[in-house]
């Protein structure tokens, strides 16, 4: 009889083994869970600062954009911050020749999916897995940057895109991707998109993804909104059917809705309250953006910091409420700043950065001392080795991705691997909510 050797190349050996290794230890075989106004891994309270990393599975792929020497590099740097929580983007949708588009997309037409993004979602999270990090993934946004609403849209026969960087008009864009909440067409293959990834197995890892620990949560989408007060009740509607099927197909893992909180629920504090009221919703999610809000003067950052810190307590006090009401823990997944005098460079000054930041990361140890509610947080966004092209303020085609998406001057929110004061501060704090 011949004999059948198994060749498993050292990569997959050594993942296996430390899978074995960690299980063997009870460690890392656990899911985050919520329990009360708290999340919880193997039974001990996790409270985190992490960080925004929506691009990582691009680099983590086998495309032009690729560099998983980087992506490596950038994992361990972060986790030498104490960071092991990261919300990413699964992938955009539509063409890959649309202004100011992330590229390439994963979803290239209604069920037609790009093997090798998908490939770098995967080994993306492999590396997470042997680091122990956890992923928040978002399944869609609002916005036009990943494609999102306005590309399903589109495929529909809904016209071309009005892109609010083309045109000058936030306005006609938002009206434009309004029509996503009543076009039961898009809705159905956004729903596709859920069902498939959800099912996917792991190449790197061969877990399911509803199986695979290092996913933290899905994110029915990047701070959706209904953008009309007429689409509240469909709005609602799709929040609540979005979170179901999710349950429905992963019991593992958590679900929330991404929104940005009552600035992103058309200034609506009870719509807030009852979309994340829903059985099948684990935690609430808010989004603060001091200078798109103009709380923050961008020719006076200095002078106008100290406001932008009380408008910002304020706003999240208002949504600890709800969140104490509702008895689930709550995480501010967004927030930025731009440097001191508004530059993108990296050897521009971060002290009005810092401060902003000191001032989140307190509440969030000031909430794991007493058990309340704001278990977490995101900060926008992470940049790590990546660097804005002198002379150049957008994204083009070929450059190398930032936590800026390619709507956003390259620089403007980015924290640097040489941000030291900054990184600095987000490894006290880790270190202190261990």
């Amino acid at each position: 009889m011949k004999k059948h050797y198994n060749i498993i190349n050292t990569s997959t050996l050594l993942l296996f083994l430390w899978l074995i290794g960690q299980s063997a230890n009870g460690q890392k075989t656990n899911f985050v869970k919520v329990k009360g106004k708290s999340f919880e891994i193997g039974g001990k309270p996790y409270y985190f600062v992490g960080a925004n990393y929506w691009y990582g599975s691009i680099i983590a792929s086998t495309c032009e954009y690729g560099n998983r020497e980087r992506l490596q590099k950038e994992l361990d740097f972060l986790k030498s911050m104490g960071i092991n929580n990261l919300r990413i983007l699964t992938g955009a949708e539509g063409p890959d020749n649309e202004p100011y588009r992330v590229t390439p997309g994963v979803q290239k037409s209604p069920g037609k999916y790009n093997d090798t993004l998908l490939d770098g979602l995967d080994f993306l999270l492999s590396e997470m897995h042997k680091r122990g990090q956890y992923a928040i993934l978002y399944l869609n946004n609002s916005w036009d940057w990943s494609g999102g609403y306005a590309q399903y849209l589109n495929w529909n026969g809904y016209g071309q895109i009005p892109y609010p960087m083309v045109k000058k008009n936030w306005g006609e864009f938002m009206k434009f991707s309004s029509q996503f909440i009543t076009c039961e067409k898009c809705k159905e293959q956004y729903k596709d998109y859920v069902k498939f990834l959800i099912s996917r197995t792991n190449r790197y890892t061969h877990l399911k993804y509803t199986e695979d620990p290092a996913i933290m949560s899905w994110e029915i989408g990047n701070e959706p909104r209904a953008f009309l007060k007429e689409n509240i009740p469909e709005f609602e509607k799709l929040i609540k059917e979005s979170a179901g099927l999710i349950k429905s197909l992963d019991r593992n893992h958590l679900v929330t809705t991404g929104t940005e909180g009552q600035h992103g629920c058309e200034e609506s504090i009870e719509l807030f309250e009852r979309i994340h009221s829903d059985k099948n919703i684990d935690y609430l999610t808010m989004h603060i953006w001091p200078k798109n809000w103009q709380w923050l003067n961008t020719e006076d950052i200095p002078g106008t910091i100290n406001k932008s810190i009380e408008n910002t307590n304020d706003y999240m006090e208002k949504h600890f409420e709800v969140a104490r009401k509702l008895n689930k823990p709550i995480v501010l997944e967004e927030f930025g700043l731009p440097r001191d005098h508004h530059g993108y460079s990296p050897n521009e000054s971060t002290t009005c950065r810092d401060l902003y930041f000191k001032n989140a990361f307190e509440r969030i140890v000031l909430h794991a001392n007493q058990k309340d509610v704001l278990a977490g947080c995101n900060f926008w966004t992470f940049s790590g080795i990546g660097r804005p092209i002198p002379g150049q303020t957008y994204w083009k085609k070929g450059d190398e991705y930032m936590g800026d998406p390619p709507v956003e001057e390259q620089g403007l929110n980015s924290v640097f691997d040489t941000d030291t004061s900054t990184l600095m501060l987000i490894k006290k704090y880790n270190e202190e909510l261990k």
